[in-house]
This record gives structure tokens, sequence and C-alpha cells, in this order.
């Protein structure tokens, strides 16, 4: 059994020993592929590192966040991140997207920015790694307006309703399921068991979002064991089963 973390801040512990024992303990739970966005220019060289120091089971994505997206000088961060995109291997143009939960000022910035990076992704031939938080009918207008054959990648992270599910799909998109999924009162759970499996992927975004029996405390990509049991229960299969399915998936989408 191989199981996928296809949203992991798991580098936030690089060149500390705690890294080693979570990886420790994502192979004793079959979590052997992990992938790891940036969240802006300061956090490239972790992402980096954790490569180097796992290359068989980590793997690379660079972008920048909504949430680190100012009024000025974003557009210098991206002219130096593009700069970075190509001088390493990456699986994916991410995190990007739309967050108007935090900060609704920056919006305009945050379009342009995901137009702009949408741009590298296309150009690439790379999917996406979108965030969304409060702006799915924003973002469902971009991408009406951006779409095209190239297009695709995951909604991470994917707390929406079962339309909106449908949407994401419709737009060539993979669902990103995290712990919210065993979340009881989040509703998560009721779309999720809806949704055809070769739309899901896997996710913890560690260390925020722990499933339970651990929530409220920090997350691991370890825990995704937990995400991948709760899947297996509301579609009625073998933890196997969604392994075998949901790490097929992000192999469709990554390349690798």
């Amino acid at each position: 059994m191989q199981l996928t973390d296809t949203h992991t801040h798991i580098y936030y512990h690089a060149q500390s020993p705690e890294l080693q024992k979570q990886i420790d303990r994502c192979l004793a739970n079959h979590i052997e592929r992990l992938f790891l966005p940036n969240v802006d220019l300061s956090s490239v060289d972790q992402v980096m590192q954790t490569v180097a120091a796992y290359p068989d089971y980590c793997y690379a994505m660079l972008g920048l966040h909504p949430c680190s997206i100012k009024k000025e000088g974003f557009r210098d961060e991206l002219l130096k991140l593009e700069r970075i995109l190509d001088q390493h291997t990456i699986y994916a143009v991410g995190e990007i997207g739309l967050d108007l939960y935090w900060d609704k000022t920056t919006f305009d910035e945050q379009v342009e920015a995901f137009k702009i990076q949408v741009v590298w992704a296309t150009e690439r031939n790379l999917p996406i790694v979108i965030h969304c938080r409060e702006a799915f009918d924003e973002l469902f207008i971009l991408l009406n307006k951006l779409k095209s054959e190239k297009l695709r990648g995951i909604f991470h992270c994917f707390t929406g309703d079962y339309d909106q599910a449908l949407k994401a799909i419709d737009f060539g998109f993979y669902l990103g399921i995290g712990g919210v999924v065993t979340f009881k009162n989040a509703g998560l759970d009721k779309v999720v068991k809806d949704i055809p499996l070769e739309h899901i992927v896997l996710e913890t975004d560690s260390p925020y979002l722990a499933p339970v029996p651990f929530r409220g405390k920090e997350n691991e990509s370890s825990y995704l064991l937990h995400i991948a049991q709760k899947v297996a229960d509301l579609h009625h299969l073998p933890l196997e089963d969604i392994a075998a399915i949901t790490t097929q998936n992000s192999k469709n989408i990554f390349g690798v």
C-alpha cells in the first residue's frame, strides 16, 4: 500500500531532527510521496533543502500564496520566483489562489498574481494547486476566463459544497481532501461520499488542520492515514483501494 500526501508543509522542520522523525512516521504509515508547496520567497530554500534530503519521497511545488501578496512589491517577488522556478525541477505551480478570509483589500493584487502564475503553469505544462478561502464565486469566474486545455490541477483543502465540487471537477481539477473530512459538523463528509474517487486526492496541509483524533493539535503528514481511512469508510471500500486510487490520481496530475 502506498499513500500520497499531495500538500504538506513538512519542510517547516527543515534542518531539524523533527523532520527525520516525521518522515519515519510517514513511512511507517505507508505515506511514501509528499508534495511540498512553498508560500513565499523565504520558504523556497526550506522546500528545496527537504527535497534534496529526501529525493525518493519529497517533490517540490512553487508559487506565491495569496496571503503572501501585499499591495506593493508582489510583482518583484513573482519575478524572482519565476527565475527560481526554472532553476529547479518542480511538479506544480502552487499554492496559488484567492483568500478573502484574511484580507479583502488585496483582492485585485491576488487576481493579478493568480493570472501571472497560471501563465507560468500553462507555458510549462504544469498543474496548479489552488488555495481558495471564502472566494469560490470569484475564483470560478476567474477560471472561466482563464480556462484552456492545459489548465488543470488541484483545489487544495477543498471545503466547498457538492455543487462547488462539481464545478471544480468540470474545470478539470481534482479535489484535495484533508482533515476537515473527519470533522463531525463540517459537512465535507457528505460531499466526499457522493464524489467519485477518480476526482479525489488526499492531503494533510500539515502542520494545519489535523484530522480527528488529533484535531486541535499540530498536524503532520503521517496523519494522512486517518484521512484515507475516513474516505474509505465513506465509500465503503478497503483502505488499500483508497490508497491505490488516490495515489494514481496524484500520479496523473503531477506526472510522477
